[in-house]
């Protein structure tokens, strides 16, 4: 805890006085250029990746990137695609898989989330997932098969995603694009999904992605 706190005194003295401009301006509103979902697991850090300031991603995060398909009920994540799409109007939405997953290591094998029952819960989210694993990839190694989950894992998100209203009228007007993301913590490297080659490359080779997404591949 100390460190935090460390750090806080740190940029209110260093950092915050540097850029009070932006900070200022910020103040007036937030105009993101994209919706941001990853996981929680705290060797992400979505800015830092994408090399973004403060205002420029709308981030939402939790264990395994998961979006819940649309319901009645809602949930937090609902609420936050629904005011970035239709609150500020942002153009895209990336959904970020990483790898060295916990949260995909804990849906390869559900023994291991013995005595962790709301993660268990959580995890049905990624139902579909487990499936295309165990009907497509079940002969693959224990490491190669983890890397085509969490790939997997992005698509099927990127499927639930759509079912939310925002995003559905988005895409069908032409103004919201999806994109699906993987980092390589160990490298640095990020890959997306291609749908022409119907495989995730890196991300520099990758064209402008239409709306639908297909399969995943191993990288």
């Amino acid at each position: 805890m100390q460190k935090l706190v460390q750090g806080i005194h740190h940029f209110q003295r260093n950092i915050f006085s540097s850029q009070r401009e932006l900070f200022e301006r910020l103040a007036d509103g937030q105009n993101p250029d994209a919706l941001f979902i990853t996981c929680s697991d705290s060797r992400i850090n979505p800015n830092l990746i994408t090399q973004t300031e403060p205002g420029e991603l709308f981030i939402v995060r939790n264990a395994g990137n998961i979006v819940p398909p649309y319901s009645s009920l809602g949930c937090g994540e609902a609420a936050a695609i629904e005011f970035a799409v239709v609150g500020l109007g942002v153009k895209d939405i990336i959904i970020c898989g990483h790898s060295l997953c916990g949260a995909m290591k804990g849906l390869l094998d559900p023994q291991s989330l013995d005595g962790l029952p709301l993660m268990t819960e959580w995890l049905k989210h990624a139902e579909s997932t487990r499936w295309v694993i165990r009907e497509k990839y079940e002969d693959l190694d224990r490491e190669a098969k983890l890397n085509v989950t969490i790939q997997e894992n992005v698509l099927r998100q990127l499927e639930n995603l759509r079912t939310h209203p925002s995003v559905a009228a988005g895409i069908s007007s032409g103004t919201l694009k999806l994109h699906g993301w993987v980092y390589k913590i160990e490298t640095g490297d990020v890959f997306a999904f291609d749908p022409d080659a119907e495989q995730f490359s890196p991300i520099a080779e990758v064209k402008a992605p239409p709306a639908r997404v297909l399969s995943a591949h191993t990288m």
